[in-house]
């Protein structure tokens, strides 16, 4: 419809003949036209026919399209009307398998308990077992057999003293909880000639019941000279800190001075 539109508009596509009876009046009120000015005419009469060609080629390939557009709209009109099918088949299986209605669930009451009277004892039980009592205590004041009470007195009494006995014995032989202290000494010699390997040795020497040695080094302190740093578990009952600086500033050679650095129950 669009090619029979424009082969009938002749305004644009016939431009070159008016083109023409144009530069043919003007040749005759002019003279005659140079070669270049008859050149520039030929191309412009040779324009309107190559716009016309790529103007029918553009429009032959949007026509084209528009076939591949409709194929497509086609296609996709038709899945569209398999999904409405399918959607009214599920529609109409669910209603047709709908659940049956739950019934209504009935209120359960909770059992009623019945109450129960406490009767309270009347007084005349009591009563009656006063005068019992007074009479056991009357049977008790008289002691028929006193030596043999006084044997069973005894024999529970050396009983009781045998379990005391036999708990205190169990008790002391049931180790108690040890404490136990980990100390860090710095121990400084005298100057940066000291040996401190053999000072740490002198150290390591130290045994006591209840001291342990650990690990050790050495802290520069300045000048070149360098502290031994040594820890050390003891057990508080055992060994003391007093005693432990005392065997340690034993060895006049090699230490000045003991400090504690750190000190830690364990």
């Amino acid at each position: 419809m669009a090619v029979d539109y424009f082969l009938h508009e002749k305004i644009w596509f016939e431009k070159y003949k008016y083109d023409d009876a144009e530069r043919r009046f003007y040749e005759q009120m002019n003279g005659p036209v140079s070669s270049s000015s008859q050149q520039q005419s030929a191309s412009t009469t040779s324009g309107p026919a190559g716009d016309q060609n790529e103007l029918l080629s553009r429009i032959s390939h949007l026509e084209v399209e528009n076939q591949n557009l409709r194929s497509v709209v086609a296609d996709l009109q038709m899945a569209i009307f398999k999904l409405e099918s399918r959607l009214n088949a599920l529609e109409k299986s669910s209603t047709s398998h709908q659940p049956s209605p739950v019934p209504p669930t009935q209120k359960v009451e909770p059992f009623s308990v019945p109450s129960k009277k406490v009767e309270l004892p009347s007084a005349s039980p009591a009563k009656k077992a006063e005068p019992a009592a007074a009479e056991e205590d009357d049977d008790d004041d008289i002691d028929l057999f006193g030596s043999d009470d006084e044997e069973e007195d005894q024999e529970a009494a050396k009983v009781r003293e045998e379990r005391l006995r036999q708990y205190a014995e169990k008790k002391a032989k049931k180790p108690g909880l040890i404490a136990k202290s980990s100390i860090l000494l710095d121990v400084k010699p005298w100057d940066d000639e000291t040996d401190m390997a053999k000072m740490e040795e002198c150290v390591r020497s130290i045994h006591m019941d209840g001291l342990v040695w650990g690990a050790s080094k050495l802290v520069p302190v300045g000048y070149g000279i360098k502290k031994l740093q040594i820890q050390c578990v003891v057990e508080d009952d055992k060994v003391g800190t007093d005693i432990l600086e005392e065997e340690i500033t034993k060895f006049e050679d090699y230490v000045q001075s003991v400090d504690i650095a750190a000190f830690n129950k364990i």
